[in-house]
């Protein structure tokens, strides 16, 4: 049993934070999810979810575990620590997905003095998958690069 770390707030280890879903692709990589819950993205990224099988089918030719965090949806200057608190939390191996316009760049929302430029200005991404929303064939290709990437050493 894993017993929390000091100033984890109660969590073990390794334990996703608030706003985090896990999801086990095929025993091959784990997804984290931080997923803003705001408008289009976050409905996109659960259709996706959804289709776990080809996500599953694709991480079975990894040959290490891998963590992928994706973020979606519109990332504020107040929720940009957060964010980056649950990216740290993610264990190595790890890559990120950035998951629609405004993750990548702001979106619509780009001149609001509140919102964070895209979410690269602060952790690093690997993969951007543009659109707003993107649908979720969109993120299960990122997932499959990103995948294809670490098979081959990038």
């Amino acid at each position: 049993m894993d017993l929390p770390l000091p100033g984890s707030g109660g969590r073990p280890a390794g334990a996703p934070g608030p706003g985090v879903t896990v999801v086990d692709a095929g025993g091959a990589c784990s997804l984290r999810v931080f997923d803003a819950g705001l408008a289009c993205c976050g409905v996109e990224v659960a259709a996706a979810l959804r289709r776990g099988a080809a996500l599953a089918a694709e991480g079975k030719a990894t040959e290490r575990r891998l963590n992928i965090f994706v973020v979606a949806g519109t990332v504020t200057d107040k929720l940009a620590p957060l964010v980056l608190r649950a990216f740290q939390d993610t264990p190595p191996p790890r890559r990120v997905i950035s998951f629609g316009a405004c993750s990548n760049s702001g979106g619509p929302y780009w001149d609001s003095y509140s919102v964070t430029k895209g979410v690269d200005q602060f952790i690093p991404v690997d993969v951007y998958v543009p659109g707003c929303p993107p649908r979720p064939e969109a993120l299960l290709e990122g997932l499959a690069l990103v995948l294809r990437q670490q098979r081959e050493g990038r």
